[in-house]
């Protein structure tokens, strides 16, 4: 009889601090967070599993026209169609905000590159206006 007393006092004890170890694996969880994400891109997608946000880092690379681009990093904020309504751009020589309209090639381009600066605006009908200062 007190072999079973003891037994059930032990696992009493046992289930209490099983319970109790329970608790604080919970609340030190939540208290890890880490301060920082790091990576080499990230995206964001929707519930269909599509791209609605990207942050990237592309190498410097040069075009077949000879035109050469340095390192640049880009963020596309991406509708529900897959086109990029808003593009910001920094690279080693400059900057660049683009903002697109529902109609290709309807935008508005802010550019700073080395010295130079400009605003592009172009409207559905393909009409363009740069301004310079």
């Amino acid at each position: 009889m007190k072999i079973q007393r003891l037994l059930i006092a032990l696992t009493v004890v046992n289930f209490a601090l099983l319970v109790f170890s329970l608790a604080q694996s919970r609340t030190v969880a939540a208290e890890g967070i880490a301060p920082m994400l790091r990576g080499r891109g990230l995206q964001i997608v929707d519930d269909h599993d599509r791209v609605r946000a990207s942050i990237q880092v592309f190498p410097a690379s040069t075009q077949k026209n000879g035109d050469g681009y340095p390192e640049t990093v880009l963020l596309r904020l991406i509708d529900s169609k897959g086109g990029p309504h808003v593009k910001i751009a920094t690279t080693e020589d400059g900057s660049a905000v683009v903002f697109g309209g529902d109609s290709d090639p309807t935008l508005i381009q802010l550019l700073a590159r080395g010295n130079a600066a400009s605003v592009r605006v172009v409207n559905k009908d393909g009409r363009e206006q740069i301004i310079k200062p």
